[in-house]
């Protein structure tokens, strides 16, 4: 299976290709823009433990895809993560970055900690639109397209759930 990760929440960001096929051994042959890399994978609770190249990294995600936040070796980031199947259903409601739906949401259930857009403001690609706390940390949730915030769903002190709408841009 193809997979586009990108850590950049530009639209015109190029993601990083990953490719991975489960052998028959149970092994994965994976493949990061096309050059071959050594990974074991063992699950681990609700972590996974991951080895590549020999380094090993417990690696924990949160939210759903496209968007998750991943804690790896105690290292927060938010990453898009798209299968090839999921950019072809993309394809096929013709969907852009500019057009159709443009619901912010959560990438993980926390409580809304500080809200840094109000309706009418124009944001641009990658502005903080608003800040989650999630397992005592603050994370900012950005904005992968510029636009004009045309509603604010969430307040500061709000309980959020994961892929709760938390902004909507024109």
């Amino acid at each position: 299976m193809r997979y586009y990760v990108s850590l950049d929440p530009s639209p015109d960001a190029k993601p990083t290709v990953v490719d991975l096929v489960e052998l028959p051994s149970g092994a994965l042959d994976v493949r990061v823009d096309e050059r071959p890399v050594r990974v074991d994978v063992a699950h681990v609770g609700s972590q996974l433990s991951v080895r590549v190249e020999g380094q090993m990294v417990d690696l924990t995600t949160e939210g759903a895809p496209p968007d998750l936040g991943a804690v790896a070796s105690g290292h927060r980031a938010f990453v898009r993560v798209e299968s090839e199947r999921m950019r072809s259903a993309e394809r096929a409601k013709k969907i852009s970055p500019t057009g159709g739906d443009r619901v912010i949401k959560s990438p993980m259930p926390g409580r809304v900690v500080k809200v840094l857009v109000a309706k009418g403001d124009s944001v641009a690609a990658g502005q903080g639109l608003v800040v989650l706390e999630a397992m005592k940390m603050e994370n900012e949730v950005r904005a992968r397209a510029a636009g004009t915030v045309a509603e604010v769903h969430v307040s500061a002190g709000t309980a959020v759930e994961g892929n709760a709408r938390l902004v909507t841009l024109a």
